[in-house]
């Protein structure tokens, strides 16, 4: 059916479709292949079942960190829609807030809010300068990390800063009682990657220093802003840039998937102990 019959004479026909008389071969399987099933490759013609398995096994491109290189910041586009998202339904439904912002006083039954305050602003001034920077940073650290390190960085930076507001929090002060919302931790999470990765391979940090250095400021002197949450944002980030950064190379995804969950691990442990010291 694949060949000429020596006996009859039989022209070769393409195996995938047996009415089509097909002289072009594969040149992995030998088999015919009709112009439909053809696929051009360096080396000639491969059939379309060659194609894709070769296809299937092929390594995808890899970022100069180890990540799977992508086209665009898809997750970084979400991220920003699921914020104004919220925000809308923060504005229709006001009690919205008041379920899933951070309050260390409710952090130990209603644990969620570690990371769902993230998702929450305060003022549409709030949203939009936090929505800048993350679609700023965001479209320059998923490209270069891949998918999943960006979205485990802004997780764990969001979770770092809830944490440092846990530790900081006074159980006999306001702030054991006071709620906390943004994606301020997250944010700072990835300043400090943009950072980190700059050393990293050399690049000038003074642009990126002097933005940092300015967000601080206005942290500590601000009214109504939690410098303990963009410290612990900021610290997160450090930690997990660096291990994404300096993992050697070859070993990159496996040291990126322990050390961001070495780095899941010690938050969590630090919440957990300052529950426990209340």
């Amino acid at each position: 059916m694949t060949g000429p019959n020596p006996q009859d004479g039989t022209a070769p026909v393409c195996p995938r479709h047996p009415e089509r008389v097909a002289y072009v071969r594969c040149q992995r399987c030998d088999r015919p292949a009709c112009p439909e099933c053809q696929v051009p490759s360096a080396v000639g013609i491969h059939c379309v079942d060659c194609a894709r398995r070769a296809s299937s096994g092929r390594r995808g491109v890899r970022t100069v960190l180890g990540g799977t290189a992508v086209a665009d910041a898809l997750v970084t586009k979400l991220l920003v829609g699921i914020c104004v998202a919220v925000y809308l339904m923060q504005m229709v439904y006001p009690a919205v807030t008041g379920w899933f912002d951070f309050v260390p006083a409710l952090a130990a039954a209603q644990p969620w809010r570690f990371l769902s305050t993230a998702f929450l602003h305060g003022s549409l001034v709030h949203l939009a300068m936090n929505m800048w920077a993350l679609w700023v940073l965001g479209s320059q650290l998923e490209p270069l990390l891949g998918r999943w390190r960006f979205v485990a960085l802004a997780a764990l930076s969001a979770l770092g800063g809830s944490t440092a507001i846990y530790w900081l929090a006074t159980p006999t002060a306001w702030s054991w009682v006071t709620g906390t919302v943004g994606a301020s931790g997250a944010i700072f999470g990835l300043f400090a990657a943009v950072f980190v990765i700059q050393r990293r391979f050399g690049r000038d940090t003074s642009t990126i220093v002097g933005l940092l250095v300015i967000n601080m400021v206005i942290s500590v002197v601000g009214a109504n802003i939690s410098w303990q949450g963009h410290l612990g944002g900021f610290l997160t980030g450090l930690a997990l840039a660096a291990v994404y950064a300096w993992a050697p190379r070859g070993r990159q995804t496996a040291v990126g998937l322990w050390g961001t969950a070495a780095v899941a691990v010690v938050l969590v442990a630090l919440a957990t102990i300052r529950l426990l010291l209340v």
